[in-house]
């Protein structure tokens, strides 16, 4: 059989699904199957250096709906964690427009969650907006109260309430969906993602589970990363929930986030003022003042604190590359002259 060789604009596909050394990546032509080469798999120094969700890729079809990806596309944005107790980096995502960051009432609400999805979400390029899920179980003065509490810590980002029970906010959801935009939905286990993409389908593609009365905590149903077209023209992603959100170095995400901290750190009396115990700093002196919230404050720096840790470590494991490279070329060095005299 003839070997087919499209020109680069008809090998272009998206990565939709990812699975355990193989991808499945859709294009016009279809969905397949595919494999990195080794030679990728050779050269690559981290997990940023292989296909993830959302990506866009140049690939060989071959038969059988079966695909070699030959090569990742710039990414426009990405959203990124460490792994959990590993100072590894886990992509969560790529080419994104919006990151739903998804709560519930309960047990799983909390503030402080929110400004660490936000930093990895906007130190990737990607704007964030809330969904408060399973509003049906509270009172609305109760949910007015938390719903005051969220635009009193983060002023201007959006928030839409939902409930897959009753349906309320759904629309106000779809609405705010815009065709051929990428949404990504992150979350914990039990938020009720998994269901709000199956109103958004119009069907129960993903199979969710009841979340116990008692604790509250959901089960890890979603086990992948999936894509999914909705009617409108949009894209959503599906993501595993997560336990723990931990940062890598997202020195930009956190200025953008605490931009009140950011901009006050400018009138700090000393340069590499850490706002934690020196005198004539502007941002412990709002925090005495009632101006800057003190939870927010703390969170702040316990963010600030994992990002330079993470940082610290990438230094320092560059530099043992760079050791264990200029060992490589001494013994290649050696056994050449051994050779030689040989």
């Amino acid at each position: 059989m003839e070997n087919k060789v499209y020109p680069e604009q008809k090998r272009r596909a998206r990565v939709i699904s990812e699975y355990k050394g193989a991808y499945k990546v859709k294009n016009e032509n279809g969905e397949f199957l595919a494999r990195v080469t080794g030679k990728q798999m050779f050269n690559a120094l981290s997990r940023e250096d292989f296909p993830a969700v959302g990506d866009w890729v140049l690939i060989d079809e071959l038969p059988e709906n079966q695909a070699v990806i030959r090569e990742i596309l710039p990414r426009r944005t990405i959203i990124k964690r460490k792994q959990n107790n590993r100072d590894a980096v886990q992509v969560i995502a790529t080419n994104i427009d919006v990151a739903f960051v998804v709560e519930s009432f309960g047990r799983d609400f909390n503030l402080n969650r929110f400004e660490r999805y936000f930093s990895i979400a906007k130190d990737g390029g990607v704007k964030p907006a809330i969904i408060i899920n399973k509003i049906d179980l509270i009172l609305k003065e109760e949910l007015d109260e938390k719903l005051a509490q969220i635009k009193d810590r983060f002023g201007n980002v959006d928030i839409i309430a939902t409930s897959t029970v009753n349906d309320e906010g759904l629309g106000q959801l779809k609405n705010y969906i815009e065709k051929d935009k990428t949404y990504c939905f992150l979350g914990s286990s039990g938020v009720g993602k998994s269901s709000l993409i199956n109103k958004l389908l119009g069907e129960d593609l993903i199979k969710t589970e009841e979340i116990s009365s008692y604790a509250d905590r959901g089960k890890h149903v979603t086990t992948t990363r999936q894509m999914y077209f909705l009617p409108n023209g949009a894209i959503v992603i599906d993501n595993p929930g997560m336990r723990e959100i931990g940062v890598t170095n997202i020195s930009a995400g956190l200025d953008d986030v605490f931009d009140q901290i950011n901009a006050l750190s400018e009138n700090c009396k000393y340069r590499d003022c850490t706002h934690t115990h020196e005198k004539g700093c502007a941002v412990l002196k709002a925090v005495e003042k009632g101006e800057i919230d003190k939870q927010k404050y703390q969170n702040y720096l316990n963010i600030k604190k994992e990002s330079e840790y993470f940082e610290m470590s990438e230094i320092e494991k560059r530099e043992k590359e760079k050791d264990f490279g200029k060992f490589i070329n001494k013994a290649k060095k050696s056994l050449k002259q051994y050779g030689h005299k040989k």
